[in-house]
């Protein structure tokens, strides 16, 4: 997306998080729904963040996380943005921006979906046959 959605900025500031935005985010999601706040504190840590933020009150209003290795292989995921700021192109934008990062873009991006194949779709992403181990 080439365009700035107005009124908005994306950081990969850790401090700027807002964990209660994202922990009640994710929980509102199908894929982590049931995910505890300690789970979600240490995935955090472990990750490169994006954060969404409403530039007048600095409120935090979406969230992408990416796997990385910096190198090689990411897996992008937990990507949403809050429902009432839907419909502004945050979401096409915050996707942009992370696949866009120099930690992300020189190797394999991956990403699980079960409905938004459509948005990845528009940056590139195809599908494919995946294997998963579960956890236990």
């Amino acid at each position: 997306m080439k365009r700035t959605p107005k009124g908005y900025l994306i950081s990969t500031s850790p401090g700027k998080l807002d964990i209660g935005f994202v922990r009640r985010g994710l929980n509102a999601t199908y894929w982590a729904k049931d995910r505890p706040l300690r789970v979600i504190r240490r995935s955090l840590a472990r990750s490169l963040c994006f954060g969404v933020y409403e530039r007048k009150s600095g409120r935090q209003v979406g969230f992408a996380r990416v796997v990385t290795d910096r190198a090689t292989f990411s897996w992008l995921c937990d990507v949403f943005i809050d429902e009432a700021h839907r419909g502004r192109g945050l979401g096409k934008w915050l996707v942009s921006r992370a696949t866009s990062h120099p930690d992300v873009a020189r190797g394999t991006v991956m990403l699980g979906t079960r409905d938004a194949h459509g948005l990845y779709e528009q940056f590139g992403f195809r599908k494919s046959e995946q294997m998963k181990k579960l956890p236990g």
